[in-house]
Parts: structure tokens; sequence; C-alpha cells
């Protein structure tokens, strides 16, 4: 099939690289988000799928909106048979749906009908599922309720965060983005609707959604933490000012402390929660690099009876 490809951030680019290799399908060009301010300079930079196309030497799109004519010309132009997505960033209208013969096919880092929305990994963390994976649906105009071409599982370890878990998914979903699109070309694939039942949503997470709450339980400190690490990075506030924690661990065993309230070792630092205490490993000041928690500890002397929260 002729392709064109739609995507933005680095968890794209496995999936493009995937087609790229696969050697059955053309990838006439790619869709991405305009070139946006990055670093101090605040300089105008490419996103990664555009950057990974023009290394490949494949037209890149960048409407401001995908509804804009321009784009839709050029698309009519390209006539694709089918426009793979993974994280694309933006809302397509009916209009660019209908363009291509086989429609749009999207990579989503969720089993749906499970966590439909921008954030799923990050949610999936937070709830404290033990398994989740990818799953391949046709674009309708409903969000993320298209019916699912295939899915690929992936088993949630302990300490995985947002990112470790999106990362191995990027180069599972890649692999089930490409068999999909093997499938939907030979005809051995047929889109299934997604059930009725078991419907989550999974809407971005807001600064305020990753601030941790340590009168809640241990393992939704823990839970927190992980799925806000790196994005957008749970936090708590010390003294008046923010402290990012990037990561703690729970111990089952320590229960002696208040919520939120410090206690310091040599080389250790514990806080207590609503349950148990857990351990401070690595946290960042404002306005400061990441640290190990017992450098900050010994940086600020904790005095007894401190505290964790505003």
């Amino acid at each position: 099939m002729k392709l064109v490809f739609a995507g933005t951030p680095e968890v794209a680019v496995p999936a493009l690289d995937a087609l790229l290799a696969s050697g059955r399908h053309e990838v006439a060009a790619v869709v991405t988000r305009p070139d946006a301010p990055a670093g101090r300079g605040r300089r105008l930079v490419a996103s990664p799928v555009a950057q990974r196309a023009e290394e490949a030497g494949i037209e890149v799109l960048k409407p401001a909106r995908p509804r804009d004519e321009e784009f839709l010309a050029r698309l009519r132009e390209i006539a694709p048979d089918c426009c793979p997505v993974v994280a694309y960033g933006a809302l397509l209208p009916k209009v660019a749906l209908d363009i291509p013969a086989r429609g749009w096919v999207n990579l989503h880092f969720s089993l749906l009908p499970a966590w439909r929305g921008a954030a799923p990994v990050q949610h999936s963390l937070m709830a404290g599922d033990q398994v989740t994976g990818a799953s391949t649906f046709l674009i309708e105009e409903g969000l993320d309720s298209g019916p699912v071409y295939g899915v690929v599982t992936e088993d949630i370890r302990p300490t995985d965060t947002s990112g470790d878990l999106l990362t191995r998914l990027a180069f599972a979903g890649a692999g089930l983005l490409a068999a999909t699109m093997d499938g939907i070309e030979d005809g051995t694939l047929q889109a299934v609707p997604q059930p009725v039942e078991g419907v989550t949503l999974a809407p971005k997470i807001q600064v305020e959604d990753a601030h941790v709450d340590f009168a809640a339980p241990a393992l939704r400190v823990d839970r927190v933490v992980r799925g806000c690490t790196p994005a957008p990075g749970a936090w708590t506030v010390f003294r008046g000012e923010r402290l990012k924690l990037i990561q703690v661990t729970p111990l089952p065993d320590r229960t002696e402390l208040a919520p939120g309230e410090l206690a310091v070792g040599k080389n250790n630092v514990y806080a207590g929660t609503g349950s148990y205490a857990v351990e401070l490993l690595w946290v960042q000041p404002q306005g400061k690099k990441p640290m190990k928690a017992a450098d900050w500890a010994r940086g600020v002397r904790i005095a007894p009876g401190e505290r964790l929260g505003a």
C-alpha cells in the first residue's frame, strides 16, 4: 500500500522505522506537528518524526491544523491507501479521515477499550494495572472508539515508570502496526468493534494530578511517582518550595512515621504515608538538577518532625 504516516514525538519513531524497513509498503509522506520552540534559546525545532523522515528523504507535511485546505489538497494528490498514526497530537476532521481508501489506523498504547485518551500509559500505572499493551484500530470521529485490528500485551514491572513502559510499548507496537498494515493489504485482518463494557478514560495528566498526597497509602504514592515520571513529574512541597519526586520505594515494615513525616538515616531518607513509609531515592529541588535523596537531605538538614506536603 501507499502510506502517509502521521506522528510527532520520539515514541512514534520506532513505528515509522518499522514501516520503512518492511519493504512491503511505500511511505510516501509524513504528517507531523509544526516545528516547536525548544531549549534555552527557544529556537524552533522539528519534531523527532520530522527529523527521521528528512533523514530518509521522505516528504514532510506540517499543517498548523489538519483541516487546512492546502494540506488536504496535498493529501488528495498523494492519494494514500492508508494512513498509520502514532501520537500525532491533533484531532483529524472527517474530511481528512475520508481521503485514504482504507482509512487512518492508530497505534494506541493501551488494551482498548481501557484507557482511551491522551495518557493511557500514565493512567494504567497510576491505577495499578498489572498488564497493559497496545492496540491498532480504525480511527473514527469518537475518542479512540473505532474497531480494533490487533493487540499486543505487555506486563507492567514493579519499578516501571511511564517512560520505561512507553519505550517498550513503542517497539512492541511498531511491529504490531507493521503487521496490521500487512493484514489490511492482503485482506487477512478485519477490524472488530470494541466492547461496550470496560471503557476507561485517560485524559492528559495535569500538574495538579501529579501532586503526591502523603495521606494516601504507600502504594498509591509509588504509583503516582512512577506514573508521572518523566512527565509531568510527581511533586510535593518542602519548606514552601516544590520538590519533585523521581523515585521512591515502599517499605511495608516501617510504619512509625506520620503521613509526610521525614526521617533521615546515614544514607537513607524516609517519608511516612497513610499506610507505611516510602524511601525517597531520587528527588529534584526547585531550580536544581536531580539528585540522590540522601544528598538532598544532607544539604537541607532536615529537622526532627519536618514533613513533606502543603
